[in-house]
């Protein structure tokens, strides 16, 4: 296949004559043209058994630029090795490719392998024979997957370049429509996504990881929300990533580089997004006029359509945190009616008001050292309050008895626990159905001698062993009716004491591993402290 300058490769109106003939020397076919520093380009593969074929095709086309991108050569010399080279090098834009090599169908098997095994169908391949009898065009067109085929002996140099322009602009605007098509794959995985997470904060979070994988930019990011606390305006850092994650939750003025903080800032002032060279600061506004901004940095080689489904899914977030803020007004609502209705519980036994808050703090900690996720661990510390609720249905001259209870009194005193049960227990709610078992449960005894079930060990829900630990901590530290508080140490002791009989042994132990911040919550909402604060 004798492919040379003079046959093959002339330019438009060249003579072919023996003396244009070129000799070139050897070249390592391992490494690829040099590139720029830092700038990127379209990679090329040859794979063709003729030494002089991978020269003249680099000579005519070395100074070839396609979108600002020039070219970047890389060569094998067999079927053998140009699968190797396709298989080290994923992200080739285009394979000048030779049919006739160890044997008369090589090519075509390297261009199977390609699509078929490594199921690259972005490359572009681009046969060129010198033996067109050997594979006729038609045939080769017809039943393999190549973009392209050219007689080495038509391939001037201005229609080698005519090829490579139309094959690189193919492959360009695949990679656009694969990239669009991941980047709406994520919008829609995400939108679930959106809507399970609880928290501000951590939803946040997830907007930052989902837009910076739609958009491929660097993960240096920040999520900021615009507010006002005590009358004064501030801008805080929902969530933050990459360079900036140390950042998370702290005032942006504080914390943020000045160049930074101009574009959040310029962003908030002008109510839109606001591009930079490098940089970008997306502005969204949900209807209910909460303000967020995004910046990202390394975003020069966004495009306009990179852009518009930044703003699509940015107008999509605004609605997901406005949802999401209600959500949070909803339990906040929530929260405060269960404290209230324990606080009425507790007020009409004459007992503390803040034991409920008490009780609750106590469960949740004891939940989360327990080893609950943090989610169920929210759950106990909003339905704990509820625990007694069932007092309501309790005879005053009982409830408030100032003397101890004679048998039959103390009978009707433990049916409060299936009383509340009962009042909470046909709710399909999470926190109610929840508060509707401590309710019932937080009496029952490790050793199976509590009430009203007689349940014993982790027959009990946990719900009701870690409720019924704080409940009894904080009503032996507490005045009642019917006594005084206990010292701390005598609590104590009677924790420990009834280790494996009234309490689960697991949750004595880690009530005692973390008794310091048990007496920081206790301290906290001391009856001293509530009427300090009012």
């Amino acid at each position: 296949m004798n492919y040379n300058q003079a046959d093959g490769l002339q330019g438009e109106g060249g003579s072919g004559a023996e003396e244009d003939m070129l000799i070139f020397a050897e070249e390592d076919p391992a490494v690829p043209e040099a590139a720029e520093p830092g700038r990127e380009r379209w990679e090329v593969l040859i794979i063709d058994d003729e030494q002089q074929v991978h020269q003249v095709t680099k000579l005519v086309l070395g100074d070839f630029a396609f979108d600002g991108k020039k070219l970047a050569f890389y060569s094998a010399y067999s079927a053998a090795e140009g699968k190797a080279l396709i298989a080290a090098h994923p992200n080739a834009a285009l394979v000048l490719l030779d049919v006739v090599m160890e044997h008369d169908s090589a090519g075509l098997e390297v261009v199977q392998y390609i699509r078929e095994e490594l199921l690259n169908s972005a490359v572009r391949i681009i046969l060129r024979t010198g033996q067109p009898g050997q594979a006729p065009e038609q045939s080769v067109i017809m039943n393999y997957d190549i973009n392209d085929y050219k007689e080495k002996t038509e391939l001037t140099s201005q229609k080698l370049f005519t090829t490579v322009v139309t094959a690189l602009r193919s492959y360009r605007d695949i990679k656009v429509i694969e990239k669009s098509r991941t980047g709406l794959e994520e919008i829609i995985k995400s939108s679930p996504r959106l809507f399970e997470v609880q928290s501000m904060r951590r939803f946040a979070s997830g907007v930052l990881t989902q837009l910076t994988s739609i958009v491929r930019v660097h993960q240096d990011a920040l999520h900021c929300s615009f507010a006002v606390t005590r009358g004064q305006e501030d801008i805080f850092i929902l969530a933050a990533s990459g360079e900036y994650e140390s950042m998370r939750g702290r005032r942006a003025r504080d914390v943020v580089p000045p160049a930074v903080i101009t574009s959040i800032e310029e962003a908030f002032l002008r109510k839109q997004t606001v591009y930079g060279g490098d940089d970008i600061t997306i502005y969204f506004q949900s209807k209910m006029g909460m303000e967020n901004v995004i910046y990202m940095n390394s975003v020069a080689s966004l495009t306009e359509w990179d852009r518009y489904m930044v703003e699509i899914y940015c107008a999509n977030v605004s609605v997901a945190f406005e949802n999401i803020y209600l959500n949070e007004e909803l339990e906040s609502t929530q929260r405060e009616i269960i404290y209230t209705l324990g606080e009425i519980t507790e007020n009409r036994s004459r007992e503390t008001g803040h034991h409920v808050k008490r009780v609750a703090e106590y469960s949740r900690l004891l939940a989360l050292k327990y080893g609950l996720s943090e989610e169920e661990a929210d759950i106990i510390h909003l339905a704990s309050p509820m625990h007694d609720v069932g007092k309501v249905g309790i005879p005053d001259a009982i409830l408030n008895k100032p003397g101890s209870l004679t048998e039959d009194e103390f009978e009707v005193m433990k049916t409060h626990a299936s009383l509340g049960y009962d009042m909470l227990k046909h709710s399909h709610k999470q926190v109610l159905h929840a508060a509707a078992i401590i309710a019932q449960q937080h009496h029952e005894k490790y050793d199976g001698s509590g009430y009203p079930l007689g349940r014993s060990g982790e027959d009990i829900h946990i719900y009701g062993r870690i409720t019924a630990i704080a409940d009894v901590f904080d009503a032996l530290c507490s005045d009642r009716v019917y006594k005084k508080a206990w010292e701390l140490e005598r609590v104590l002791d009677l924790l420990v004491r009834e280790k494996g009989r009234h309490f689960d042994p697991r949750l004595v132990d880690l009530f005692m591993e973390n008794l310091h911040e048990i007496l920081a919550i206790k301290n906290q909402y001391s009856e001293s402290a509530a009427e300090a604060a009012t």
